[in-house]
């Protein structure tokens, strides 16, 4: 292969068979169970990096059920949403959420995944069941149970328009690769959006969540001190593609 092909050809790893296809990716019934709960507000500001700032005391525990996506194929989802405040270049101020841990079950969204955007993704084993009149959510790092969530299923209708406002807020997280020598050869905030969203449904019900200690999968750092709200929701939906919004390595 010549120096040209190389060029023209790179596009993701392995160099002759990337793992993920180039962009869009569009997402068909994506079922979401998000858990919004309270934790200690100096364990977030310990892991919220900075120009980011915390805002309140809340994390967004999310489940994510994606049966039909576009060059990433049939998978589950799951992780950690921080609320978080942005002040841009130009003064303007955006409320989104830092993206502070994910775990799924498929290889190719987690190497598409932190390979485009930086999301902080590893590989385990997320489940969404529906057990009679309970959604049953449950993350394993192994054999080891991380996560256990429940929610009474579709309880009452949640207005759809503060929904939609959620969703399109942005998220960022933080793009770390490192170079040969294992310095840091990119290390960058990220932002991004969902575009072309159609909410299907949305509903929410009583819901109780835990987290459990884990020396790899660490979503007991922000323990759960109370649940404030639950909501269960499909849609369809497109990945943006990220915009870097800071350079860490930038002089």
């Amino acid at each position: 292969m010549k120096i040209d092909d190389v060029r023209k050809n790179a596009f993701a790893m392995p160099l002759n068979n990337p793992s993920y296809p180039k962009p869009p990716y569009k997402f068909y019934n994506r079922e979401f169970v998000v858990i919004t709960y309270r934790t200690d507000p100096e364990l977030l500001r310990a892991v919220v990096p900075e120009p980011l700032e915390v805002v309140g005391d809340t994390v967004n525990y999310e489940f994510i059920r994606m049966p039909d996506s576009t060059g990433f194929g049939d998978y589950t989802e799951t992780g950690q949403v921080i609320p978080v405040r942005f002040k841009d270049k130009d003064g303007t101020v955006q409320e989104g959420g830092y993206v502070h841990a994910m775990y799924l079950d498929d290889n190719s969204p987690i190497a598409g995944g932190r390979e485009i955007w930086g999301f902080p993704k590893k590989l385990a084993t997320p489940k969404i069941s529906h057990e009679n009149e309970t959604l049953v959510c449950t993350l394993h790092y192994g054999s080891v149970l991380c996560v256990n969530a429940t929610m009474g299923y579709k309880h009452r209708e949640l207005d759809h328009a503060p929904l939609i406002k959620a969703l399109a807020k942005p998220a960022f997280m933080i793009k770390i690769v490192p170079h040969v020598d294992c310095t840091p050869r990119i290390c960058e905030l990220v932002r991004y959006y969902c575009e072309d969203v159609t909410l299907k449904g949305a509903w929410t019900g009583p819901a109780a969540l835990q987290l459990f200690d884990h020396a790899m999968c660490d979503v007991s750092r922000l323990p759960v001190r109370e649940v404030v709200s639950a909501s269960h929701y499909v849609t369809d939906l497109t990945l943006g593609l990220g915009e870097v919004v800071f350079d860490y390595l930038a002089k």
